[in-house]
């Protein structure tokens, strides 16, 4: 890094528009970089990184500053996370900084409370450590500091996991098998891949190998009838119709348009015709009641604090609260609420999070099975393991950084009990969808 010029002046510029968060830092970030477009890919690496980089380890660097500018926070980032030496950052201090760095870089971490050796506001290093106990949540809390890898999912409708690995490998980029999804692959580099062939040609999408393995808890099948509640921009939508082999008839519902038109692109890419995105006003949606009791597997990917992304959304830990996080605990209960009703009898429902907070994760299911005994809980391990996937991390699937090296997710996998003999026809009337039905699902279609 030090042997070539750093563009510096360049990223606090960067840091000092982004630092104060009135929006996500991706978000801002990106648009500084539309706003300076004669920089190059190096440099718009070396901004991102230093950007991304004071973000997972605000906290301590803040604390080590004594009192922080966006300048002095780059400038300790390169001394204590990228260990520059005063040689090599002697061209770009000003004044007082020489004097400066040496304490930054003295600076004691160890005596430090653990919410600043964690880089975490007080209340989430309270949670933490109830949670998973000081060893675990250090480990966690290292691993969340770290950059996340670039993971992909092989579209298996257009392209065979072993075959694009040989292709990526052989175009230069280091790329491994996923140790836990039959589909993933792992990059060692972040190359661009927008404008890559096999991108283009819908062979892969961008996806975290622990959202991968959600789709492998639904478990869809062939010409069943599936409904992904939360499909945002539909990387899990994607996965779920490829795995029914784009057989069946697969609702992407969601609350925000936006979200949803980016979802147009990548399915025209996916092949998949089979998914049917669906722009809904809330979990109470006129739609939705249509089609209860018909479903044969619901996903509920929830909204939820976003915590266990900390990797690729350090700025998530400093924009979220006790506040949000029980405000989001309310939407949860009301989404899985709403969304098992459409679960037909004998049917699945899967409620998942990228959330390490069991507030919004084990205590939502806990509450939803005692309001709701037709539901009965699955061993998620089990489940996975009946699919040749190996992870066991009990009833539920837990997955983190530190253990998994994947973002951090939770998911419950559930089933509604099978109708008496009595119900039998009317349930097999039940899942006959009408024509007033699929008229009223195609409206407003993304």
């Amino acid at each position: 890094m030090a042997n070539t010029p750093l563009p510096l002046e360049t990223a606090i510029s960067a840091l000092r528009t982004v630092l104060p968060l009135e929006a996500p830092a991706d978000v801002l970030l990106s648009r500084f970089f539309r706003e300076n477009p004669t920089l190059g890919a190096k440099d718009r690496a070396f901004i991102a990184e230093l950007v991304f980089g004071v973000l997972r380890n605000l906290r301590s660097l803040d604390t080590a500053c004594g009192k922080p500018t966006p300048r002095l926070l780059a400038i300790a980032w390169l001394v204590r996370i990228q260990g520059m030496n005063m040689r090599q950052l002697e061209p770009y201090l000003r004044g007082p900084e020489m004097d400066q760095v040496p304490a930054i870089k003295a600076f004691d971490l160890s005596a430090q409370p653990l919410a600043v050796q964690w880089d975490v506001p007080d209340w989430l290093a309270d949670r933490l450590l109830a949670t998973y106990g000081e060893a675990e949540a250090t480990r966690l809390a290292a691993a969340l500091r770290r950059s996340a890898p670039l993971d992909l999912r092989t579209n298996t409708i257009l392209a065979k996991r072993d075959e694009l690995l040989a292709t990526l490998n052989a175009a230069g980029m280091t790329a491994t098998a996923t140790p836990y999804s039959p589909v993933g692959i792992r990059l060692a580099d972040k190359p661009a891949l927008s404008k890559y062939k096999p991108f283009l040609a819908g062979e892969f999408e961008v996806q975290d190998e622990g959202s991968q393995l959600l789709g492998y808890l639904v478990a869809p099948k062939r010409g069943e009838m599936v409904v992904d509640f939360c499909a945002g921009a539909g990387g899990k939508t994607l996965l779920l119709g490829a795995l029914m082999n784009s057989t069946g008839r697969l609702y992407a519902f969601d609350v925000s348009e936006k979200r949803l038109t980016k979802l147009k692109p990548r399915l025209k890419r996916s092949g998949l015709s089979n998914i049917t995105p669906q722009l809904i006003t809330s979990e109470h949606d006129s739609r939705i009641k249509r089609l209860a009791g018909k479903i044969d597997r619901v996903l509920v990917d929830a909204p939820c604090s976003g915590l266990g992304t900390l990797r690729r959304n350090p700025d998530l830990k400093l924009r979220q609260n006790p506040e949000s996080v029980a405000e989001l605990t309310v939407k949860q209960a009301s989404i899985l609420a709403a969304s098992s009703k459409l679960v037909k009898p004998g049917g699945r429902l899967v409620y998942a999070t990228c959330s390490l907070l069991p507030e919004e994760n084990e205590d939502i299911v806990t509450a939803f099975l005692a309001a709701n005994p037709r539901f009965q809980l699955k061993n998620a391990a089990e489940v996975l393991k009946n699919q040749q996937i190996n992870v066991d991390t009990g009833e539920y699937l837990r997955l983190n950084p530190a253990d998994h090296a994947t973002d951090g997710f939770f998911a419950a996998v559930m089933e509604a009990d099978a109708a008496p003999a009595s119900e039998k026809i009317k349930v097999k009337k039940a899942v006959i969808v009408t024509p007033e039905d699929s008229e009223a699902l195609t409206t407003d279609a993304v």
